[in-house]
């Protein structure tokens, strides 16, 4: 098959590629070439802008595309609107942030998604994106933008999208550092600040599964809505933790603290804290990691084990990203500052 990927050269997208190459697809690449790639001689790039250099895929004819990179509605119109005569099927990278109401645990795909208003969406037009763009850049609208952009997606191209709703994704290239910091931090060893309860389900994604399977749903021309992410309630914090010593060999332990003491510490959850979502400040949240995917599942959606995702991650860390610091987790000194506070606070 031919494919086009818009974007294609930060976490996902490295692994789309990768999982497309392996199958020997022809790949095209369109980019704005701020990125770094490993030459493959099956990969075709075009350097360009979404935003205005459009008219660079003119006359050109892909079985499908992957958009890995749409933020705003009508920079996604436009796109589908320019490949509409050129592509079969566009698959969006949705993410699981569309739904309205994350409080409860088992959302799928047909709960109702973020309405942004008028005003939302002119702020959203005014955020900066001329760099690096993640979910980051637009904060609190992203999920909404995502929403509409998979609406707009439909709208013009009806019956030939595969919107991808991701979970939390895991794997080497991770530009958030979520998972990759407690691969990192439990490989250090140590006494580990872990946040209780111990038995609290986490949720995520190996990248090359996602990937894998995105190149098998555009192989057989799939199409709608799709939640993917891990199954819920198979992995907590704990296993997580304990699969990072097993993996990495390290002496690491775990003092698990309350969510009321780091709360009053102030420690962000997310942000410091990977994975924790405090139940009192967050309760809005409390379904973000147990989304249903029981429908990609049913098409095809497969998990390697957890200890090959962090082997995986530890390896790309090691070789590649050690000694760098890292976008999420505690600081080696805040957090031995807040394990002091713990034991004088029990």
């Amino acid at each position: 098959m031919k494919l086009l990927i818009l974007g294609g050269t930060r976490f996902l997208g490295v692994h789309l590629v990768a999982a497309a190459a392996a199958r020997q697809h022809e790949l095209t690449l369109f980019h704005r070439g701020s990125e770094t790639l490993a030459e493959n001689p099956q990969v075709e790039i075009i350097h360009g802008d979404r935003n205005r250099d459009l008219a660079k895929l003119h006359g050109r004819h892909w079985d499908a595309v992957i958009d890995t990179c749409g933020y705003l509605p009508r920079h996604v119109a436009a796109s589908a609107e320019a490949l509409s005569a050129a592509v079969e099927q566009y698959v969006f990278i949705s993410s699981i942030s569309v739904y309205a109401n994350l409080s409860v645990p088992g959302i799928d795909e047909t709960a109702a998604v973020v309405r942004l208003t008028a005003g939302q969406l002119q702020e959203a037009d005014t955020i900066d994106a001329s760099g690096p763009v993640s979910a980051a850049t637009y904060g609190p609208l992203y999920g909404g933008l995502k929403a509409l952009c998979e609406e707009t997606v439909q709208d013009v191209m009806p019956g030939r999208v595969l919107s991808i709703r991701s979970g939390l994704i895991a794997g080497p290239h991770d530009y958030t550092d979520r998972f990759t910091y407690w691969v990192a931090r439990v490989a250090r060893g140590g006494e580990v600040l872990a946040p209780a309860p111990p038995q609290r389900s986490v949720q995520f994604i190996d990248a090359g599964d996602l990937a894998d399977w995105i190149v098998d749903m555009v192989e057989h021309r799939h199409c709608g809505v799709f939640n993917a992410s891990g199954s819920p309630s198979t992995i907590t914090m704990k296993s997580l933790l304990e699969s990072c010593r097993a993996v990495s060999g390290s002496d690491a332990s775990w003092t698990w603290v309350s969510e009321r003491f780091l709360l009053d510490e102030h420690v962000a959850p997310w942000t410091e804290l990977p994975f924790w979502l405090p139940a009192a400040a967050m309760p809005h949240m409390g379904g973000l990691m147990a989304v249903n995917c029981q429908k990609a599942v049913a098409a095809g959606l497969r998990e390697r084990s957890l200890d090959q995702t962090i082997g995986a991650v530890l390896r790309w860390y090691r070789e590649e990203q050690q000694g760098r610091t890292l976008r999420a987790g505690l600081a080696e000194d805040r957090e031995q500052q807040l394990l002091q506070a713990w034991r004088n606070f029990v």
